[in-house]
C-alpha cells in the first residue's frame, strides 16, 4: 500500500500470480495494513454494487466520530474511483484524486474517516466490493453533489453520467459549509488517532 496525495487515502497494488487455471492475488492483509495506515480496520458491513457504464455513486461521507471507513475494490468490469478531501482545515481541502480500478489491475483504496468517496463506471456491470468500518446510518450520511464545479472533477469525457435521484439533489460543497455540515480535519485526525492497531 502506498499513500495517494490526499493524507487519510492509500492504494494497495497487489501482486499478481498468474497461472494456466487463471490467477491469484491477497487483497488485504491485517498487519501489513495497520502498520502502514495506522489504523485498525473495524469490518461492521460488506457492500457489493453493480452499475450500468456510466453510473455514477457518490460523492458521500458520514458524520465523524464515528465516520465511514471504506477499503474499495472493483471485481468486475472498471471504475474511476474518486476520494475528495472534504475535510474542513486541511491541507489538502477541496482535492481530489482519482484511480482507476479494475478486474485487471486489482487495485483497491482504503479511504479513512471524514473523506469523501465516489466513482463512475466506466463499463456495464462494474461490480464493486466495500469493506465499511460502520454500518449504513442514514441519520448521519450525507453527499456532495458530484458535478459540483467547486470540485472540479475531471469525469471521462464521453460518458453520460446517470446519477440517482438523491445524489442528484444532493447539495453543493459551498451549501454543506455554510450549514456546517463537513467534517473537520481536526476532529478526524483526533478519531484516527484512537484507531491504533492493537
Amino acid at each position: 500500500m502506498r499513500p495517494l496525495s490526499i493524507e487519510g487515502a492509500w492504494l494497495h497494488e497487489p501482486t499478481i500470480f498468474p497461472d494456466e487455471r487463471g490467477d491469484f492475488h491477497e487483497w488485504f492483509r491485517r498487519q501489513e495494513f495497520g502498520e502502514i495506515t495506522g489504523q485498525e480496520l473495524r469490518l461492521a458491513q460488506a457492500n457489493l454494487s453493480v452499475s450500468r457504464r456510466g453510473a455514477l455513486r457518490g460523492i458521500h461521507f458520514a458524520d465523524v466520530p464515528p465516520g465511514q471507513a471504506k477499503y474499495i475494490k472493483c471485481v468486475r468490469g472498471a471504475v474511476l474511483d474518486v476520494v475528495v478531501d472534504i475535510r474542513t482545515g486541511s491541507p489538502t481541502y477541496r482535492q481530489w484524486e482519482s484511480k482507476l480500478l479494475d478486474d485487471r489491475n486489482h487495485r483497491a483504496v482504503f479511504l479513512s474517516e471524514g473523506l469523501g468517496h465516489g466513482f463512475l463506471a466506466l463499463t456495464d456491470d462494474a461490480t464493486v466490493v466495500y469493506l465499511c468500518s460502520e454500518g449504513y446510518a442514514p441519520g448521519r450520511e450525507h453527499g456532495i453533489h458530484p458535478l459540483d464545479p467547486a470540485l472540479a472533477i475531471d469525469w471521462p469525457a464521453g460518458i453520460d453520467p446517470l446519477l440517482s435521484p438523491k445524489d442528484s439533489r444532493a447539495p453543493t460543497l459551498a451549501q454543506l459549509e455554510e450549514a456546517g455540515t463537513l467534517p473537520s480535519y481536526e476532529q478526524c485526525t483526533a478519531f484516527r488517532r484512537g484507531l491504533r492497531p492493537v
